[in-house]
């Protein structure tokens, strides 16, 4: 392998950023086909999971599927937030900065955890849950008792962003310098790939022997938390030396294919290994070798699949049609509301009979379709609800 960098200069002066919108979109379309996919894999947790569990084979489907979602797409999405926040808080100072964040990341996540939680769990899903008392009541309760401070469902991601970007202002203020750009400055190098892949995954490794998979602290799992701290910090980076149209289409696209190719058979590797040993439990975190195993496994899948989309989609999908600007505005809204639209799809499915990756991939089309159109012609609609979405 070569250790260099061919770069091709940006073709336009003023260069478009259709790419990156496109690349959003792409991902809140994979966040909704994940939680379709727990809901009939059983493997993960959801609001909504349909019985019976599926058997091993299709579940081994199911679980490279997932495991490959979580490896990389919502690091992707602390990296693209973490490109357009140097630029927000320089064109706006600290304090319009920070108001801005509150009322655009802090509003829809409280509005989650006191309108959309509530009602997926106690009228939604009532009967599913067997909620003895009534809807009202259970939800006066689930006020009271301040139980929806963690109950943020998929917006952990924008409570989590929120303190991020707290502390990014916080660090900008104290230390009272300007970010310095470097437009033209040092690309990557393989070497340096190779050496956050590393350390992403002995930091992932290291915290999951306290929390493993599956534990959360006010809904926020910190086993996956050493990854999207990096990833947000590699955005930072990456805006102040214009990585994203900098960074080589070969060179991108080399990680890409090593990711998709060498990383499957290695996951098949890892799978074999623990099927092996009977070490399920041990996958998910602790001082074995599974954990360890897994963990730079997914530091350099996610390294080579963000490196590669960036690249993909910057050089062959930097444009927006009336279909992909459509999708793109209403990105942000099909995230808040996902969740009781896909759950009213799967319940509404109980009665399809089909195999379980079938019923997955049609509920992610029907959840993703009819969400995507409330986002459009309703929610986006609502006055109170437009300047947050």
């Amino acid at each position: 392998m070569r250790f260099s960098t061919a770069i091709r200069p940006p073709a336009q002066v003023k260069p478009r950023l259709d790419f990156i919108d496109n690349l959003r979109w792409v991902m809140i379309v994979l966040v909704v086909s994940m939680h379709a996919a727990v809901t009939y894999s059983h493997l993960g947790s959801w609001y909504f999971m349909e019985d019976p569990e599926p058997g091993l084979s299709v579940k081994l489907l199911f679980a490279y599927y997932q495991t490959a979602l979580q490896a990389f797409f919502m690091g992707f999405l602390f990296l693209i937030a973490g490109y357009f926040v140097p630029r927000a808080f320089d064109r706006k100072g600290a304090g319009r900065f920070l108001r801005d964040r509150l009322v655009r990341l802090g509003i829809p996540s409280l509005f989650y955890m006191l309108v959309v939680h509530p009602f997926t769990v106690y009228w939604l899903l009532h009967d599913y849950y067997k909620i003895h008392a009534s809807s009202t009541d259970a939800f006066l309760d689930y006020l009271r008792t301040f139980r929806w401070v963690g109950k943020s469902g998929p917006m952990w991601f924008t409570v989590a962003l929120l303190i991020f970007c707290g502390v990014y202002a916080l660090v900008r203020t104290v230390g009272q310098r300007p970010a310095i750009n470097q437009h033209d400055g040092a690309l990557p190098t393989h070497r340096q790939v190779i050496v956050l892949a590393l350390v992403m995954g002995l930091c992932s490794f290291l915290v999951r022997i306290v929390q493993p998979m599956g534990t959360n602290i006010l809904n926020m799992q910190l086993c996956y938390f050493s990854q999207y701290i990096l990833l947000f910090g590699v955005g930072l980076v990456a805006y102040h030396r214009n990585w994203l149209l900098r960074i080589g289409y070969d060179f991108g696209m080399r990680w890409f294919r090593l990711a998709l190719i060498a990383g499957t058979l290695v996951w098949l590797a890892i799978i074999g290994g623990v099927v092996a040993t009977n070490g399920e439990r041990s996958l998910s975190g602790g001082f074995t070798w599974q954990s360890a195993a897994l963990c730079f496994w997914e530091a350099f899948f996610c390294l080579g699949i963000c490196l590669g989309l960036t690249v993909l989609f910057r050089e062959k999908f930097n444009r927006q049609g009336a279909f992909a600007k459509w999708m793109s505005d209403s990105n942000f809204s099909v995230y808040l509301f996902h969740t009781p639209l896909l759950v009213a799809v799967t319940l509404g499915m109980r009665g399809f009979a089909a195999p379980k990756p079938v019923k997955f991939l049609v509920a992610t089309l029907l959840a993703t379709t009819v969400t995507f159109l409330a986002s459009n012609y309703v929610f986006r609609r609502i006055p109170l609800l437009r300047r947050v979405l």
